[in-house]
């Protein structure tokens, strides 16, 4: 009797800790990566970003530090809106040992998703991305297709991203047009109901005036995700690997979550 119940005991130590409680659809288990399954209906979901890039190119370093601040609703079980309520960036940059920061509002924007597919019960999971984004010197649209499937409490995702952006001095008054080409990758496996852990893989060019393409950058590196009760925070952390002077050489984004 007491060796089968020191097992049972195991038993149920192990099955908490390795296999995976539902994940809620709007926890994210990535930050650059975006999934293909969507908030349920009636559902409200607050999101705050922050992302850390830092940069060194010749004797200056910068380091610029992005908000975002959205709201998501469920309006059906398939389609997700999100309100990015305000951008801003804090740009902190050291030359010549004089130090300058300066923090300026960048844009807001609003976003759909529509899920085609289930990423369980289908052979994959899909979905489409909109996104309309309006700032005081810009007009950005972007399309996604997001795809994933589920292998029990292992995830792995990708989406593909295609950015028309219009720049100048003031709204309506655009000099600068550029087209922007993405691709992210991630896997995820959930050790624990609470825990999980992956890795995420960016690539992306610009595409100067929609005729001249620019330098493939490519990052890669590990995130992680801590889900409790109805908050959850996700985070990665990006290393250039690819020697593109001009872009960040580190990238760090943190996504604190709250949905009621």
């Amino acid at each position: 009797m007491k060796s089968s119940s020191i097992l049972a005991a195991v038993t149920i130590l192990t099955s908490s800790f390795f296999l995976p409680s539902a994940v809620h659809a709007g926890e994210r288990r990535f930050t650059y990566v975006y999934e293909a399954t969507t908030a349920a209906k009636g559902e409200i979901e607050i999101e705050n970003w922050m992302t850390w890039k830092t940069q060194r190119e010749g004797g200056s370093r910068g380091n610029v530090f992005d908000f975002r601040h959205e709201i998501e609703f469920g309006i059906t079980d398939r389609l997700q809106v999100g309100v990015y309520l305000a951008d801003w960036s804090v740009e902190d940059s050291v030359a010549g040992g004089e130090n300058g920061a300066n923090a300026s509002f960048q844009d807001s924007a609003v976003e759909l998703i529509y899920n085609l597919t289930n990423p369980v019960t289908d052979i994959i999971g899909s979905a489409i991305y909109g996104e309309m984004k309006i700032g005081p010197e810009k007009f950005e649209l972007e399309g996604k297709l997001i795809l994933q499937k589920n292998f029990g409490p292992f995830v792995v995702a990708y989406n593909a991203t295609l950015e028309a952006e219009w720049e100048g001095e003031r709204f309506g008054y655009f000099n600068e047009r550029k087209g922007t080409f993405e691709q992210t990758l991630g896997a995820s496996y959930q050790f624990t109901p609470n825990f999980l852990l992956g890795a995420e893989f960016l690539h992306e060019f610009d595409i100067a005036d929609w005729q001249d393409v620019g330098d493939s950058v490519v990052y890669v590196g590990p995130n992680a995700s801590f889900r409790y009760d109805r908050f959850y925070v996700t985070a990665t952390a990006l290393i250039q690997a690819t020697g593109i002077s001009a872009e960040p050489d580190f990238q760090l984004r943190t996504i604190f979550g709250f949905h009621f």
